[in-house]
């Protein structure tokens, strides 16, 4: 493709620097000489089967960046077969729409890509043509380094397309960020060359190029996809539509030695091996060393994929390995690697390659403006509201910006135009006017406007305009650089654009393009999961958690993201069953509310979705959960809100979410491994060890109690243990008696007691941890409409005055967390007792 980044892999400097390396120098003398008449015969017979490719890349979806009629993609390709049958790149035409393919005579045809595979990096487009030559294929056993080869290309731009460059064949064999093995070679291969011939000194094809090195100080690194590679694929795709790849389950690593490119003389370890694979199923396990597939020996990841191309889904294949020590041979029964299909789209604004065509006007639909779009405008930066916007020439004649701010209709001419002579806050272009040329206040039909011109330094000249309307000013500012504007015939037309600004947008003028971004729809995010989602735009993402929590305007509304990894034998149901389980262990029933599983279908999966509701005895708080599993990852989007906002807004966030969820291989993360869900492996009932060396105590609390962190001494006086809906604090005190204690308690009891008749407590003499004397008080009590029960007791040891308050709102006041709660008070220890 075009893109710099695509082909080379390497920033866009680093690939100017080589080109301009390679393009200065001229071949040496002994060089030229092995370039022999034959040359041009062997182009001439090769070149009618390679043919260019143009397209539209795709966009982002910030729809501020524009689709301009000059934002395209291109790249080349090999035909082969007469009915307009052409293999090029996977990356040229993955993401590209609207294909147009040049032959070499310059007919233009109308294509699309029919299959794409990404891991050979091969894809094929078809056009609507009969007759056509197709390209001879070599084989990969014909091919010798040091033979001379050509490579056939559109580099740098379209207007170069059918290049030829001459070099050697410098390698074979090579494994360069390839799945498979590579062709290197050193005639010159440049951004635009991808999916182009590598064709030998018969004419034949031997390599399809796909990529080169480019650095500084990197010369003559080019790469092509062998002859036989291509073939293989070529056949999958003519038979099954795809190609189908064997699966074994295991990822593999390969020693330290295949990784710098040394000889390395083991096999691939074993680094993971799927639960429900080919490969458990037939022993295989982790640490294991995978010496051969077949007959072939395997000692890096390339031969691995050489090997294991030679089968087929269902076929049985024997693989050696080493395993503590021994060499044994497992016979192994292939699954097949399972990848979404990957569909050619044509542009949402039509299959023509210029998306702007039939357009002579432009504007902003919100802001209400329209201007003339000559054929060489393009859209430039633009601000998310739409409130701005820069355009320049494609030829780089000129820059034009447009602002629009609030500002009063009553501005007059004079401070109109003193505004727009001194508005360096305003000045959305950076370019300020040293010398003014012409200031005036122009009357004209259709509206008026402030006009001042003057000289940009040594640069150029900037015109600024200044309309007032509805509340809004306009502001047009047009940069031209200095040649241009002497230019008699250049100003008219510049002014001629100017002119043409109207303060009206007409809807139905089927000529006028808008570029408003304005919108009060919604947002769609992508996390390193894959997955997709929209959101209303009012919503915004939380800067703590990334790209797992979300909230709307008011924080009334929230949306958490979890994704964790999916266990051998792990389903749907029986994981939305246990998140049920959490909800009815954690609530007593009539605090809580728990719907039964709704199936639906969420990014082409079975999913299930369940509704809740919880209060501790106040507010409701509603939500519900969807449940799917894609990809070996659990996916569970969870949406909470105040019960009583249930209506349409809320039915209308489901039905965004369920329409718009979805998950693409290609947004993970590269480094993703196994995530555990925790969940799984939670025990409630685990406890660990709390230990207060100053205070002198011990105590096992539930390990999924949060301890609170007022300040980072760990033997703090006052020690708080939280769970939702209760706690348990210790304070000891070494000052306070047991008896003064009491007293303060009994005050305090007292005092709330007489503030609020309904405050209701008991208190008796006790004995607490196995014979302690204590002071028992239990309070059965609504504060803010949360009913609660709360025990302290009072007790003295060590010469230390401890008090401990343990309290559970009702809500949540199940057996299981009544009795975490009092084996958590029952394991209080005391130091001196425990080191007796």
């Amino acid at each position: 493709m075009g893109n710099w980044n695509t082909v080379a892999k390497k920033g866009a400097t680093a690939l100017l620097a080589a080109f301009l390396l390679v393009s200065l120098q001229g071949p040496s003398p002994s060089y030229a000489a092995e370039i022999n008449a034959e040359v041009p015969k062997v182009i001439e017979k090769a070149s009618p089967s390679v043919v260019a490719i143009i397209g539209k890349p795709s966009y982002d979806s910030d729809k501020t960046l524009e689709k301009n009629r000059f934002n395209l993609a291109h790249g080349t390709g090999v035909i082969v077969e007469s009915n307009g049958v052409i293999v090029t790149n996977a990356h040229v035409v993955k993401d590209m729409k609207n294909i147009v393919v040049v032959t070499s005579d310059g007919t233009t045809y109308n294509g699309h890509a029919t299959n794409i595979d990404e891991e050979s990096d091969l894809a094929l487009v078809k056009i609507d043509a009969t007759g056509l030559t197709p390209a001879t294929f070599a084989s990969s056993s014909d091919i010798k380094v040091g033979e001379t080869v050509a490579a056939i290309g559109t580099p740098i731009s379209f207007a170069l397309r059918n290049s030829v460059t001459v070099g050697i064949v410098s390698g074979l064999d090579r494994s360069v960020s390839s799945q498979y093995q590579l062709i290197q070679t050193d005639a010159a291969i440049n951004p635009g060359n991808s999916g182009g011939a590598l064709i030998n000194m018969n004419g034949e094809v031997i390599g399809i190029n796909t990529m080169k090195y480019a650095d500084f100080g990197v010369e003559n690194l080019g790469f092509a996809i062998p002859v036989d590679t291509v073939k293989y694929v070529l056949k999958h795709f003519q038979l099954y539509g795809k190609v189908k790849r064997p699966y074994l389950g295991l990822e593999l690593e390969e020693s330290w030695e295949a990784v710098v490119g040394l000889p390395s003389s083991t096999g691939l370890r074993v680094a993971y091996v799927d639960p429900d694979s080919p490969a458990a199923a037939a022993g295989i396990e982790q640490d294991d060393l995978v010496v051969s597939i077949g007959a072939n020996k395997v000692k890096t990841l390339v031969d691995y994929n050489e090997a294991i191309k030679k089968y087929l889904p269902d076929e049985k294949v024997d693989i050696t390995i080493q395993s503590e020590g021994a060499s044994v041979t497992k016979s192994v029964t292939l699954g097949e690697v399972l990848h979404p299909e990957t569909k050619w789209k044509e542009d949402a604004e039509g299959s023509d390659l210029d998306a702007d065509r039939g357009k002579t006007k432009i504007g902003d639909s919100h802001f209400g403006w329209s201007m003339k779009y000559p054929a060489g405008l393009v859209k430039g930066h633009q601000s998310e509201e739409g409130d701005s916007v820069s355009f320049v020439d494609a030829k780089g004649e000129f820059s034009l910006s447009i602002q629009v701010d609030n500002e009063s209709d009553e501005l007059s001419p004079s401070a109109l135009l003193n505004k727009l002579t001194g508005s360096e806050d305003d000045d959305y272009s950076g370019i300020a006017a040293s010398t003014i040329l012409e200031r005036q206040y122009v009357k004209r039909e259709g509206g008026p406007f402030a006009k001042i011109v003057g000289r940009s330094g040594d640069d150029g000249y900037i015109q600024t305009r200044g309309y007032l309307h509805q509340g809004r000013l306009y502001k047009v500012q047009l940069f031209v650089t200095k040649d241009h504007y002497n230019n008699d015939f250049k100003q008219n037309s510049y002014n001629d654009l100017l002119d043409s600004f109207k303060l009206s947008f007409n809807a139905q003028d089927e000529s006028l393009k808008d570029i408003s971004v304005y919108s009060n729809g919604n947002t769609t995010y992508t996390n390193e999961y894959g997955l997709s989602f929209a959101l209303p735009s009012s919503w915004q993402k939380s800067s703590y958690t990334g790209n797992s929590s979300f909230f709307n305007s008011d924080y009334s509304q929230s949306l958490q993201v979890e994704v964790t990894s999916a266990s051998s034998g792990d389903t749907l149901a029986a994981w939305a069953d246990r998140e049920r389980k959490q909800l009815e262990a954690q609530y007593v029933q009539k605090y809580r509310k728990i719907s039964a599983p709704e199936e639906l279908t969420l990014a082409g999966v079975p999913a299930l979705k369940t509704a809740h509701a919880e209060t501790l005895g106040n507010k409701w708080t509603a939500g519900y959960s969807l449940f799917f599993i894609k990809d070996k990852y659990k996916y569970e989007v969870e949406v909470s809100y105040p019960q009583e906002e249930e209506g349409a807004e809320i039915n209308d966030l489901l039905h965004t979410l369920t329409t718009t969820i979805e998950v693409d291989k290609d947004n993970m993360d590269q480094e993703l491994g196994f995530i555990q869900d925790l969940d799984e492996l939670m025990d409630p009932n685990r406890t660990i060890t709390y230990k207060n060396e100053k205070y002198k105590y011990t105590l096992q609390i539930p390990e999924k109690w949060t301890s609170s962190k007022s300040y980072d001494n760990k033997d703090q006086a006052s020690k708080s243990f939280l769970f939702t809906g209760g706690y348990l604090t210790i304070n000891a005190d070494a000052v306070t008696s047991y008896e003064d204690a009491v007293k303060e308690e009994d005050a305090s009891q007292k005092k709330s007691h007489d503030s609020d008749s309904e405050y209701a407590y008991t208190d008796e003499e006790s004995t607490v941890l196995g014979g302690v004397k204590a002071k028992k008080y239990e309070v059965n009590y609504v504060s803010a409409k949360v009913p609660y029960k709360e025990t302290t007791y009072i007790f003295s040891q060590n010469q230390m005055t401890y008090t401990v308050t343990l309290r559970m709102d009702e809500a949540v006041r199940t057996e299981a967390n009544e009795a975490r709660l009092k084996k958590a008070f029952d394991s209080l220890k005391f130091l001196d007792a425990v080191n007796k």
